[in-house]
């Protein structure tokens, strides 16, 4: 299984970027995948989600409204559509998976498997 996340970068506040999750080992039409976040000094935290049998999308009170997750299950990938950025979307992006049909999506101990994550950084 590998997860592999790209698309990170430099942008200006109110800005967009596309952040792509490529799966390997596994295909996505079941379990979940999840992007998360870790700013410097701050804990991990969870951005937005979607299950692989229904594509039902979960977001965080932070990111709803601005970010849309979607997948491809044809070219087995997840991306992750970031509108409207702000300065405290600074961080690193990460990609999870986990095979479970269960979970409280917005921890990250749910996850078995992580990408290497991708820099996103907005200036103001």
């Amino acid at each position: 299984v590998q997860l592999q996340a790209s698309g990170g970068g430099l942008v200006q506040s109110g800005g967009s970027l596309r952040l792509s999750c490529a799966a390997s080992g596994f295909t996505l039409d079941a379990g979940y995948i999840a992007w998360f976040r870790q700013a410097p000094g701050k804990e991990r935290e969870p951005v937005a989600c979607i299950s692989g049998r229904r594509r039902t999308t979960y977001y965080s009170d932070s990111v709803k409204g601005r970010f849309a997750i979607s997948s491809d299950n044809a070219k087995n990938t997840v991306e992750l559509q970031m509108n409207s950025l702000k300065p405290e979307d600074t961080a690193v992006y990460y990609c999870a998976h986990t095979a479970n049909e269960r979970i409280l999506w917005g921890m990250p101990q749910e996850y078995e498997d992580w990408g290497q994550g991708t820099l996103v950084t907005v200036s103001s």
